[in-house]
């Protein structure tokens, strides 16, 4: 991967990541037929809609019902869709590319990982949805919509308004700073949501070096973390899950932010250490929680999380829609179209950082 640039907005979403790849950027395609294999069952429009994305080659798509039927038709694919193992890789001796049916890396094959298969992923589709249920849990947090009035509504069938015009059982995102770890498609988009649509100040930190969009005010390598937690009104967990992101936000963490912060946990469970989280919630080291996402999916049913009322939980269904599916075909078809032109593919894998 020789550079990184990021395209422009389009109406509809933001465009992913376009890294070249060196492996692509200077070939044609090799055969007159383009063999895909996947056990993803498209939908007859979907597959039609990736078999017609090349004018340069025939694609032929295969979706398997069983492994056993993946792994035969997988000697002769030169792309497959979906899940590799290492039991694939060992007959695929054709394979060249890898679309992940996934935005997260977390739980690649280590065969997959030493593997030269070019491996992309869905980083920046699911951005739209999962940013969008961010706002509305922190919504739901901050204007006790949760916590005061849903109560009232489903278990005492009243209204009734809590505290006064002054106190703080209300609160505002205006002029509020949110800082994100983790700045690729769901923190990127959330950043600017937040700054555009809440006037709030956007602060991040990331591994990579990326340049630092207009709405963000300030962006820093991850050495900078502890010092933007105790500045944030809002602290999203919005990184990819590796070994050295797991249980970053922690009792430290949770102790450092103000007492009338908030956290949002959007990307992976794992990020966070779910029995810290229920302390300061319980202990008000911290205003409030938003939970796409858990260590331990689902959570049991007496996990102490349940007790807290000043949380809001979805059941990691923050990126689904019938719109972010229309961007999963899309994606993959212009990738199909991109590889039989030789030119760079959308959203290849660093697999040793894992994302």
């Amino acid at each position: 991967m020789a550079t990184t640039s990021v395209a422009p907005a389009v109406a509809a979403s933001r465009q992913p990541v376009v890294v070249p790849n060196v492996l692509f950027s200077n070939t044609k395609a090799g055969e007159d037929t383009l063999r895909i294999v996947t056990m993803y069952q498209f939908e007859p429009a979907e597959a039609q809609k990736i078999k017609a994305a090349s004018t340069k080659a025939k694609v032929e798509l295969t979706i398997c019902k069983s492994r056993p039927e993946f792994n035969e038709k997988a000697k002769d694919a030169e792309v497959i869709y979906g899940d590799v193992r290492a039991d694939t890789l060992e007959v695929a001796t054709k394979l060249k590319w890898v679309q992940s049916g996934e935005a997260g890396m977390e739980n690649m094959d280590p065969a997959m990982r030493q593997s030269p298969v070019v491996l992309t992923n869905y980083q920046r589709v699911f951005a739209p949805g999962i940013s969008e249920t961010a706002m509305g849990m922190l919504l739901s947090l901050t204007r006790g919509i949760a916590k005061y009035y849903m109560p009232q509504f489903y278990k005492q069938r009243t209204m009734q308004h809590v505290g006064t015009p002054k106190s703080t059982h209300h609160t505002e995102l205006v002029g509020r700073t949110m800082g994100i770890v983790g700045m690729g498609g769901i923190g990127t988009e959330l950043a600017r949501r937040a700054y555009y649509g809440f006037d709030m100040r956007i602060v991040a930190t990331d591994a990579k070096p990326l340049p630092k969009p207009d709405f963000v005010a300030e962006l820093h390598d991850p050495g900078w973390f502890m010092e933007m937690v105790p500045q944030v009104d809002v602290l999203v967990g919005a990184a990819p899950l590796t070994p050295l992101t797991e249980r970053m936000f922690n009792e430290k963490v949770f102790r450092s932010m103000k007492k009338t912060a908030h956290f949002l946990a959007m990307s992976r469970g794992k990020l966070y250490d779910d029995m810290a989280l229920v302390r300061a919630l319980k202990e008000g080291w911290i205003a409030g929680a938003g939970l796409d996402v858990f260590p331990v999916e689902p959570p049991p049913s007496d996990h102490p999380i349940f007790d807290c009322p000043n949380v809001v939980m979805t059941a990691h269904t923050s990126g689904w829609s019938p719109d972010r599916q229309v961007r999963l075909i899309d994606l993959f078809a212009e990738n199909v179209r991109r590889y039989t032109e030789g030119v760079p593919l959308l959203n290849v894998v660093d697999k040793q950082r894992g994302y």
